[in-house]
């Protein structure tokens, strides 16, 4: 008997390894067991085949019937499981594909974000001012997030010392407009977004319609007629502004959202600094690495704010010096004298 169970046992082991279907190693099965009850119904009983296979063939009914039993049992239970409506699966989240679902998971997870804040960052508009230092990482954080359309303009094309800071562009693209280098870096890193690269400079012309067809605004310019109509143009459409600056090895950022209690950035500023007195990049230098930090500190705010998550920097200004591996968080407020957002009553004093 041990030798018909042990050739029953080699035709399904070599059968699997020889990838044979299913049904030819039953009907293998079934030759043996029908030659097996064929020797024990035939042959005397003290012959040795039949000695060796078990001796009575009542043995071998006996576990055909109960496999038969058990196949019984098992082709009954499919077949009433089959006849009971499904339990539906739950459906994907309205708007994402399985790709984006699995992508996002880790955002997903989270408390503070989960579904809807995901949701909110698929129908998010954002505007990057500049795809330098500070827009590299915010542009290349704020696609991975998922943010649904972002915006960047900039009027510069790529240049070989841009390459220290930039990790937006590589050097191949050197030569080309920074916007469209941006673009294709984006779309190679999540393709299910979309990018709307602006070539040109921000003008006043331009500035209101452009930043009106969005809901937050990254500055991360490196002049102040830029940074400054930014910050108007902001306050007069109440979008909220995220703004970077960097100098050396110092960064700051805060958000500036008057319309939402809190100040602008010329409340904050109210007057530029002496000319000389802040450098910029090209004349004093910067640390490669300190406009990652702040970009990045960027796109995690415009990822908060979009999905109400946490508490942002609104009334806040938060300087980071690398240098010396400090963080200082300084209070901010709206300037009852401001000649930018205090004369449209967005806020009181």
């Amino acid at each position: 008997m041990i030798m018909v169970l042990a050739m029953i046992a080699a035709i399904w082991g070599i059968g699997a390894a020889m990838k044979a279907p299913r049904r030819a190693r039953w009907a293998m099965t079934f030759v043996l067991l029908g030659a097996v009850i064929i020797a024990q119904l035939v042959l005397p009983a003290d012959n040795a085949l039949r000695l060796a296979t078990g001796g009575d063939v009542r043995l071998w009914l006996l576990l055909i019937g109960f496999g038969v039993l058990v196949w019984g049992y098992r082709r009954g239970l499919r077949m009433l499981k089959s006849r009971v409506a499904p339990t539906p699966e739950p459906a994907p989240r309205k708007g994402f594909s399985d790709a984006e679902l699995n992508r996002y998971a880790r955002h997903i997870m989270l408390r503070e974000v989960g579904g809807p804040g995901q949701s909110a960052l698929k129908g998010a508009r954002v505007l990057v001012v500049g795809a330098g230092g500070l827009g590299s990482p915010a542009l290349l954080y704020l696609a991975a997030s998922g943010i649904g359309t972002l915006a960047v303009i900039d009027d510069d094309d790529v240049d070989a010392s841009n390459l220290q800071r930039q990790i937006i562009h590589r050097d191949q693209w050197i030569g080309m407009p920074k916007v469209a280098a941006a673009k294709q870096a984006v779309l190679e890193l999540n393709p299910h977004i979309t990018l709307r690269p602006y070539h040109r400079r921000l003008t006043a012309d331009i500035a209101a319609e452009l930043i009106a067809d969005y809901d937050l605004v990254l500055d991360g310019c490196d002049n102040f007629d830029t940074r400054e109509l930014v910050n108007r143009t902001c306050v007069a459409a109440g979008v909220p502004l995220i703004a970077g600056a960097l100098t050396q090895w110092e960064g700051q950022i805060s958000l500036y959202d008057p319309a939402r209690g809190g100040p602008c950035l010329a409340c904050v500023f109210p007057n530029r600094p002496a000319p000389g007195l802040v450098p910029t990049c090209a004349e004093a230098g910067v640390i490669g690495p300190l406009p990652g930090v702040v970009g990045s500190m960027m796109a995690v705010e415009a990822v908060k704010l979009l999905t109400d998550a946490g508490t942002g920097l609104r009334g806040r200004l938060l300087i980071y010096d690398a240098l010396y591996a400090e963080t200082r968080l300084m209070k901010t407020k709206p300037r009852a004298d401001c000649a930018v957002c205090q004369g449209r009553g967005l806020h009181t004093p």
